[in-house]
């Protein structure tokens, strides 16, 4: 299948052809306090990432407040956690997302968010949201995903935990609902995740598969398993985001810190532009070292019609003369000419030629 086309966020071409798409998911790492917000904001564009995330729900809207076994976590980073409870700690007031939008632009950085409900996405469009982002939890709500598709944004989905068919389910719903530009989240929803787990061999297959841009959201720890995606086609790498994991959070134990998203930042860019192109000639840079290969040299003087043997004629550094491969025809051929120790052998040196190839 041909590369698919890059898509647009916010002005920013995204694709095989460009350089990494590095989001900052924010999540709950906000601990409640708007202004630690902003510096999550500030500290994402100074790393160098492309936008921030952030994720627009309720507890209400994405849960209800029960006590039953089935609404409390069993196991994992939040075990024994009441959904309610954690969804409270963890989601962003709405009231001040129109405060964060204005931020972000302020200091020139994107921001998008994941919507939860149909509620949260009429209230996501009145703040001009670029793009949606539909978590991996929500990518079997078909009748949201098409709500998210029919604003005509850009879709990023993550893949965390579904089946193929459950992709191709949710990628036709999206397709069906207006959307046409569309990115797949290769995401494996451990948190945090154990980089045997990654399967980043995925992330192409997604792409031969249903044709579109993809990328990972990861939740492995540090920036080796994302930096490894990009040379597996990552268009889009999604990280969380926190200024210090000792401040403590729902999501802090597998964010990364400010330094961390810088390196991921400048590692992906080197990773890119390292893949290239299939090469089988000199580089440019190779071009001068060239003259490190071997080649026929004479090794003492030689008179005109005297033969060449393996006492006069060697296999050395520089590489100005004939190449190696043609040693063997050359030992037991007559020298056109008086030749000097140290010149470097080439076919008008041959009585009668050489055909060289």
């Amino acid at each position: 299948m041909k590369q698919p086309a890059t898509i647009k966020i916010a002005g920013r071409r995204i694709g095989p052809d460009q350089p990494p798409y590095v989001i900052a998911e924010m999540s709950g790492n906000h601990n409640g306090d708007l202004a630690r917000t902003f510096r999550i904001l500030e500290a994402a564009k100074e790393a160098g990432a492309d936008a921030v995330k952030l994720q627009t729900y309720r507890p209400d809207t994405i849960t209800i407040d029960h006590d039953g076994p089935e609404f409390v976590v069993d196991g994992g980073l939040w075990d024994g956690r009441r959904l309610f409870e954690l969804y409270e700690e963890a989601h962003t007031p709405w009231e001040w997302h129109p405060e964060i939008f204005a931020r972000a632009r302020e200091i020139g950085i994107t921001v998008f968010s994941s919507p939860f409900d149909p509620t949260a996405v009429d209230f996501l469009e009145g703040l001009d949201a670029p793009a949606y982002k539909v978590a991996s939890p929500e990518i079997i709500d078909l009748p949201l995903i098409r709500k998210i598709a029919g604003t005509g944004k850009p879709m990023i989905i993550s893949t965390g935990m579904a089946s193929l068919d459950e992709i191709g389910e949710a990628l036709a719903a999206a397709r069906s609902g207006g959307a046409e530009d569309i990115v797949l989240l290769h995401c494996t929803a451990a948190y945090p995740t154990p980089p045997e787990e990654a399967n980043l061999a995925t992330i192409p297959d997604l792409r031969e598969r249903f044709g579109v841009v993809t990328g990972l959201s990861d939740h492995t720890l540090g920036t080796a398993v994302a930096t490894t995606a990009i040379a597996l086609g990552a268009a889009v790498i999604e990280k969380h985001f926190t200024l210090a994991r000792s401040d403590g959070g729902v999501d802090s134990a597998f964010s990364l810190e400010p330094a961390e998203l810088a390196e991921l930042v400048e590692n992906a860019r080197i990773a890119q532009a390292a893949m290239g192109q299939p090469m089988y000639h000199p580089t440019r840079s190779e071009a001068s070292v060239l003259k490190n290969r071997r080649s026929l040299y004479i090794m003492k003087p030689v008179a005109r019609d005297e033969i060449f043997t393996s006492d006069n004629v060697r296999s050395i550094r520089p590489g100005l003369g004939l190449k190696p491969k043609h040693l063997d025809a050359v030992l037991g051929r007559k020298a056109a000419r008086d030749l000097e120790f140290g010149e470097p052998l080439d076919v008008s040196m041959i009585a009668g030629g050489l055909d060289v190839q």
